[in-house]
């Protein structure tokens, strides 16, 4: 009599959303296959209200290109939010890669948690409730109205830009930003960007930036071509 394989994606639903469990000793093609599979063949299961998905791939890592295919199985699915990535023990769940910049379309929406190793291009909005997260600089070209986190791993040097500048909050490495009405002051036209200055947050113009941080413009300007 034949061995029966247990499931590599494993789905429980506990009081924060959903849980998607990942076996590490699968390949991970075959992970994303299965999940695939789950998520067109069970149609009415996920009709419903927004739900928060929480995923955790276990004592693995994964490439950018890994996550990205991941996070897309989800995309017909309007109401299943990707809300985290997880490895084991709380690990970084990344493979460390100097990409130098990193380009990403998209909204990301109330619940939503973007997070990215490096320098993240942003080609769309953060809305309220929304979260970008990155262990270098954040450029939104578009309206960051959400929560974004820049320097996540110490990095004083990096910086948040956008299009329009309206956050919910703004923390570069681990100094938080000032309460949000204050943002209603600030100048609406053209592209601001937030940097570290004396331990506070501050904000100006982007065509500044070479003016009031010469090593920020050498360091950005880390393009592959």
């Amino acid at each position: 009599m034949g061995k029966v394989l247990k499931p590599g994606v494993t789905i429980k639903g506990t009081k924060d959303g959903l849980l998607f469990l990942l076996d590490d000793s699968r390949p991970f093609s075959a992970l994303l296959s299965e999940l695939k599979y789950k998520l067109d063949n069970a149609s009415s299961l996920w009709d419903g209200p927004d739900t928060r998905v929480h995923i955790k791939i276990g004592d693995r890592k994964i490439t950018r290109e890994e996550e990205k295919e991941l996070r897309w199985l989800f995309a017909p699915r309007k109401n299943l939010l990707v809300h985290s990535i997880e490895a084991a023990g709380g690990k970084p769940y990344l493979v460390d890669e100097d990409q130098g910049i990193q380009l990403l379309g998209g909204t990301v929406r109330s619940g939503q948690v973007l997070e990215h190793r490096g320098d993240l291009l942003l080609l769309g909005d953060v809305n309220p409730g929304g979260t970008v997260r990155s262990t270098g600089s954040i450029y939104v070209l578009g309206a960051l109205r959400g929560l974004a986190h820049a320097g996540g791993e110490g990095d004083e040097t990096a910086i948040i830009a956008a299009s329009l500048l309206r956050p919910t909050q703004l923390r570069i490495s681990d100094i938080v930003s000032r309460p949000p009405d204050e943002w209603e002051e600030a100048e609406t036209s053209g592209m601001n960007f937030a940097y570290l200055l004396g331990g506070q947050i501050a904000v100006d113009k982007m065509h500044h930036l070479n003016r009031i941080r010469p090593d920020i413009e050498w360091k950005e300007n880390r393009f592959r071509s």
